[in-house]
């Protein structure tokens, strides 16, 4: 069973120097007192943001970590209603070719989190309409970069009406998702309101792949244990060219602190493996801890620990 981990976006390692992040708010934006200035703040900020994803995945690659969440922020104010679309797919085209050349020829992963104001199953067309605008922008990322096997990790969302109905709104609406959206959309279990076992059923009749969150199961479960079900989970990921992923955090204070803490309990991530191990299939984790980079390495370091007589394939690939 190989395992590969991965983290959030910014690496700590690196520090805030290095930020794929960076923006201006419309507010600041609407301040700029000619549209060449305008134009001129969005390319720059852009190419800062740009330059440092550049730099983020020839670190990666360097320290042989092979799975990564871009950020979902690498272009200021590209779906802002106010703010027209300013051309960065043909100004940065190169930079895009060059970012994804240097992810395929790694066999790097990466992915993508949208923000959690993007609701497919909201009451609000409004809503739903943005959504579709910004899903589409990160679809758009995915195939300027050449990516073809990229996925975007989304929530079921609200539960207006009771469950039932959220979990029904979520299907109509995801039927009228253009095709090119549906494809690239993988659902995962949340802290208050969807199950694991509830997004499960989900991702069975929408015959989409299904991350597990494993610290928003213990948040949020009607008592199922995780190896009754992992099995399932996994094989949602039957026909897709990447392994299974999956979500791993600790909580901050107790056991259902919804918060994540700063790194990892090795021992908590340990017995996971334990319940993983029974499925043996290869999957990937990221880490979604305040540390990020640093998190990845430091788990790594206890995993060696905890356990002298594993394999790792590399510096973080286990082989369990």
């Amino acid at each position: 069973m190989i395992i590969r981990f991965g983290y959030v976006a910014i690496s700590n390692k690196l520090g805030k120097k290095v930020t794929s992040s960076s923006t201006i708010t419309y507010t600041n934006y609407s301040k700029i007192n000619t549209e060449a200035k305008k134009l001129e703040k969005l390319k720059t900020v852009t190419a800062s943001n740009i330059k440092a994803l550049e730099d983020l995945i020839k670190y990666n690659i360097e320290n042989n970590i092979h799975f990564y969440r871009i950020t979902s922020a690498l272009i200021p104010l590209a779906t802002h209603p106010e703010v027209e679309y300013f051309g960065h797919r043909e100004i940065f085209k190169k930079d895009f070719e060059y970012i994804g050349k240097m992810i395929k020829e790694s066999n790097m992963r990466v992915d993508t989190h949208p923000d959690q104001f993007n609701v497919i199953n909201s009451i609000n067309p409004r809503v739903f309409e943005n959504t579709i605008i910004n899903l589409k922008h990160q679809e758009e990322l995915f195939h300027d970069i050449g990516y073809e096997i990229g996925k975007m990790v989304i929530h079921i969302g609200g539960a207006t009406g009771g469950k039932e109905a959220g979990i029904q709104r979520f299907i109509d609406n995801f039927h009228k998702l253009p095709e090119e959206i549906q494809l690239r959309l993988i659902l995962e279990n949340d802290d208050k309101t969807y199950t694991a076992k509830e997004t499960l059923g989900l991702c069975k009749i929408l015959d989409v792949p299904m991350v597990l969150d494993v610290h928003h199961h213990n948040c949020n479960n009607d008592s199922e244990k995780i190896e009754d079900f992992l099995e399932e989970v996994f094989n949602t990921w039957n026909k897709e060219e990447l392994p299974p992923k999956i979500h791993f955090s600790s909580p901050r204070e107790g056991e259902r602190d919804r918060k994540h803490a700063d790194f990892i309990n090795v021992n908590e991530f340990m017995d996971f493996l334990e319940k993983a191990k029974e499925v043996n299939i290869d999957f990937d984790v990221m880490l979604e801890s305040k540390e990020k980079d640093l998190s990845l390495f430091k788990l790594v370091s206890d995993i060696r620990e905890y356990n002298k007589e594993l394999k790792w394939i590399d510096e973080t690939t286990l082989l369990y």
